[in-house]
């Protein structure tokens, strides 16, 4: 699976993801609640991200910038559920404050390798629509393409 399977479900707001990759569940899910690793992998290869606010435990919230060409784009959302397992957490883009994503994120171990699939729910399916229009495609991709080669180095 060497990029990531995006779907939209046909008859439900939402959009899955699927990606294996050569680690253990532990260390994908550091990947995803450490700031500093977080922060260098996340997004599409011509932006960078900077953390403003990082609690990743159950009850915590988050806030990051991503920045491309000086312009800044700022998302947020709260960890509803944190364990080895899976994460729960909402999504909201700050230029679309009405837009809250509610994701899931699952760490299926794969005989040394991990599954991490997602699952983001969405308002509507115009809302699903425009997400996949956005070209998240290629920062998810980017974004997991850097995720591996950070695994594979041992710097994550």
């Amino acid at each position: 699976m060497p990029e990531a399977i995006i779907e939209a479900d046909p008859k439900l707001p939402i959009i899955r993801i699927a990606r294996d990759f050569a680690a253990t569940p532990e260390r994908l899910l550091r990947a995803h609640t450490d700031p500093e690793l977080f922060a260098r992998w996340v997004g599409p290869d011509a932006m960078s991200t900077r953390i403003e606010h990082w609690d990743a435990r159950t009850g915590g919230s988050w806030r990051y910038v991503s920045v491309r060409d000086e312009t800044e784009y700022r998302f947020y959302g709260c960890f509803h559920e944190v364990r080895p397992d899976r994460i729960v957490q909402t999504f909201t883009f700050e230029g679309d404050p009405d837009g809250v994503a509610l994701e899931t994120l699952w760490f299926e171990e794969l005989d040394g390798r991990t599954r991490l699939r997602t699952q983001s729910l969405v308002d509507s399916f115009e809302g699903r629509d425009a997400f996949l229009r956005s070209g998240m495609e290629v920062g998810v991709n980017e974004g997991y393409t850097k995720l591996e080669r950070m695994l594979a180095d041992g710097t994550a």
